[in-house]
């Protein structure tokens, strides 16, 4: 259906020259200007350059005036760049397309126009996260509920999910009431709605939840976008959630001019609300849609391209497409098993300075990891070699907040004159120590000239303070004691754990529900698991102090991309390394644990984002072994690794033999590529466990992938008791025994261990 009048229709059409250069798919996605349209744009087809043309050609064509265009995108930056591409097409600014922007912005425009319509006033305060957090606490509080295990946080974080579903208070089921303090999930959630309207104040789910709310029940004021939006244009429509799809499908009900552009091979924020079934039945909800698919790839090579394609057709719940390019051969995706989480950083760092020798640049490398936890022996790496680097999405892993924290904890065991530390942590987590009783402790020790320690047994024996502040105090230096005197006995990595355990620290990131808290506990695991490598800690804490000078130092050109997999979704580089590729860190076992199928597949589309956003080269790497839960453990490479086509994938081959030692279980690859039989125990457990969805025949890829080798020593095979030798991970030891190439050593400080000859060096 058209609100085009004659003259409108019968107008000639201008000069179109932007068209040009579009390929036959591209144009037709532009061109393609009456009804429902998808245009499926796989990585690097040219999905914005599509949609940015077709919103110039509905201008140029006169088919709708700016203000007559509902263009919708998920950033302000990506609103931004269309208006600059649009001018640039057209020829002039484009500032008058008002209903260019994300869903919220164009959401909070609509709202200010019929507040009165949901109870609040146009000159409605947006609240930030800070202060919709001190309301929930208000609201726990006048409830009795215990902040402690039912956090505000927590709260914030269903309520926001809620409304992500477009659910108001009264449609929440049972079990969603049931999800927070014991049943009270609905009755709290009302309650906050209530002070919110009360405040006139509403916070971001409600600028789509509140106009969602009206367009359902007026008919009136849906009409009138009805008449107002010609044209629909939505950028990246896998993303989508409940809220957001009915919100634009109500939209669409006007003229059903709608075109989502999207690619549900890259629906990866599921766990932010995302729904890829939105995409999915895209032609269900607007029955006789035309759909696009945009195959030419104009970011990769052919070989990148079809391992990339291999791997993502597992994944059944997919509308299907094979990306090409006209770019031919290029280097194999490259496949290599490695002995363990540092030879790995070692093999990468070495990979990257060797890239830089060849005249490349820095800034053409990214790394892309599954979880934050796994920065951290890169990063350490890159500042003991003097690499330049930097952390895309996030702060560095010494910067973060949760490693702060537990530093803050260790200092003040080292030292209880660290009033900053003091200060830090004294109330995280929450001891009633409220900011008046440490302004007043602050005060006091100034006055007397002592450390926050001291100054606060001087004033639990003067009364001066009382109640839950007095008791948390009390409790807190006698840990600190505790601490201290273990401290001198204890492994530093024990004395860590210990250290975050009683206190409270890790039980409150566990008991937080919110997406951040998982990363946060596994970034700490991470830290835990670094410090057995220091024998002190002042070593460690020095250490630090060092490496954080160092970041300040870095060189601000050149730098490698070190980034989540999530955070790198649109980017792209020419080389890109994707370390961790085992069961259990990649695919995410705490994923699948949540979400079964519809996880592992969105894990699937995770590693096909990875793999598209190199241009020239993509390296993967896999362990023999990973330090978890403090324990070193044989890993099994990840089931994808598996579904790459061999035909393009080079896998390293050489033999790699490790039997026994302590919290390792012996993994044996065998270096004939044509053998595809693993021995290990770990793998026969893995077979014996395989259940649906998880591959029962032995690996085809992973028998050609196998460990190689970072940095070994010219003796191999020729050591002899009483040798002496040196190992990356386990330092200087003495041969013991010597069978071949299988080697009984001890180790000064890691004890005896038996390896390989090929991973150690001879000493002098």
């Amino acid at each position: 259906m058209s609100n085009l009048s004659i003259s409108d229709m019968a107008r000639p059409a201008p000069p179109s020259p932007y068209l040009d250069g579009l390929n036959a798919e591209q144009r037709e996605a532009v061109e393609a200007m009456d009804g429902p349209v998808l245009v499926l744009a796989g990585a690097g087809t040219g999905k914005t350059r599509v949609l940015t043309t077709r919103l110039a050609h509905i201008l140029a064509t006169g088919r709708a005036r700016p203000w007559e265009i509902l263009s919708v995108t998920f950033t302000n930056k990506a609103a931004r760049e269309m208006k600059e591409r649009v001018g640039k097409i057209i020829g002039e600014a484009v500032e008058g397309v008002p209903w260019l922007g994300t869903f919220h912005s164009i959401s909070a425009q609509i709202l200010r126009r019929h507040a009165e319509l949901v109870e609040l006033k146009s000159n409605f305060t947006i609240l930030d996260t800070d202060d919709q957090l001190r309301l929930m606490k208000q609201i726990l509080q006048a409830e009795g509920v215990d902040e402690k295990r039912w956090t505000p946080r927590l709260l914030a974080g269903l309520i926001d999910g809620w409304k992500n579903r477009g659910l108001l208070p009264e449609q929440l089921g049972e079990e969603d009431k049931w999800a927070f303090a014991d049943g009270l999930g609905g009755k709290l959630y009302t309650l906050y709605q209530e002070r919110l309207r009360t405040l006139n104040c509403c916070d971001f789910g409600d600028l789509l939840l509140h106009t969602l709310h009206i367009f359902k029940n007026h008919a009136d004021v849906l009409a009138e976008y009805h008449r107002k939006f010609r044209y629909i244009l939505v950028d990246e429509y896998q993303d989508t959630n409940v809220s957001q799809y009915l919100w634009l499908r109500l939209l669409a009900q006007g003229t059903g001019n709608i075109c989502c552009v999207g690619d549900d091979d890259q629906s990866i924020y599921g766990w932010r609300g995302a729904e890829v079934d939105n995409i999915l039945r895209f032609e269900k909800d607007f029955p006789g849609a035309h759909v696009v698919r945009l195959e030419r790839n104009y970011r990769s090579t052919e070989h990148i391209l079809a391992a990339a394609s291999g791997l993502i057709a597992a994944n059944r719940s997919r509308l299907g497409k094979t990306l090409w390019t006209e770019d031919s051969g290029g280097e194999k995706v490259r496949v290599s098993g490695i002995w363990d989480g540092e030879a790995e950083a070692r093999f990468i760092a070495e990979e990257a300075e060797n890239w830089a020798s060849k005249g490349r640049e820095y800034a053409d490398i990214a790394i892309l990891v599954r979880a934050a936890w796994q920065m951290r022996a890169f990063e350490d790496r890159f500042i003991m070699l003097g690499l330049p680097y930097k952390v895309i999405g996030g702060p560095r892993f010494f910067e973060r907040a949760e490693i702060r924290d537990a530093h803050a904890y260790l200092r003040l065991v080292r030292s209880p004159e660290d009033d900053l530390a003091f200060e830090r942590i004294v109330n995280t987590p929450k001891r009633g120590i409220g900011d008046t009783t440490v302004q007043k402790i602050a005060i006091t020790a100034r006055d007397m000239g002592v450390p926050m320690t001291e100054a606060v047994r001087v004033m639990l024996g003067t009364d001066e303070i009382r109640g839950k502040a007095k008791t948390g105090l009390q409790v807190f230096l006698r840990d600190l004691e505790r601490w201290r005197d273990q401290s001198n006995h204890s492994r530093l990595d024990e004395l860590a754990e210990v250290v975050l355990d009683e206190s409270g620290y890790t039980a409150m990131w566990r008991e937080d529900k919110t997406p951040q808290a998982a990363g946060r506990l596994e970034n700490l695991k991470e830290l835990v698991r670094a410090m057995g490598e220091w024998d002190t800690l002042e070593s460690y804490l020095e250490h630090v102090a060092l490496v954080t000078d160092a970041d300040r130092a870095s060189d601000d050109g050149s730098e490698i991309s070190l980034m989540t997999l999530h955070a790198a979704k649109g980017l792209e580089f020419p080389l890109v390394f994707l370390p961790g590729w085992e069961e259990t860190v990649f695919p995410s076992q705490r994923s699948l644990d949540e979400g079964g199928t519809r996880s592992l597949e969105e894990e699937r589309r995770l590693a096909y984002v990875g793999i598209t956003r190199a241009r020239e080269q993509a390296v993967i790497t896999f362990t023999a072994n990973r330090m978890i839960y403090g324990r070193w453990q044989s890993v099994i490479p990840s089931r994808f690794i598996d579904e790459l086509p061999a035909e393009h994938v080079e896998a390293k081959s050489e033999t790699g033999y490790y039997d026994g030692g302590p919290g390792r279980e012996s993994f044996v690859a065998q270096a004939d590529p044509m053998d595809s039989t693993y021995s290990s125990p770990g793998w026969k457990r893995y077979q014996a466990n395989s259940q649906g969805g998880r591959r029962s025949e032995p690996p085809t890829i992973n028998a050609k992938a196998t460990l190689i080798q970072s940095g070994g020593g010219d003796k191999q095979g020729q050591y002899a008791s009483g040798d002496q030798v040196f190992h990356d991970k386990f330092g200087p030891g003495v041969v013991m025994k010597a069978d071949g190439e299988k080697l009984t050593v001890a180790f000064k400080k890691a004890g005896t261990k038996k390896v390989v000859a090929s991973f150690l060096k001879a000493m002098p």
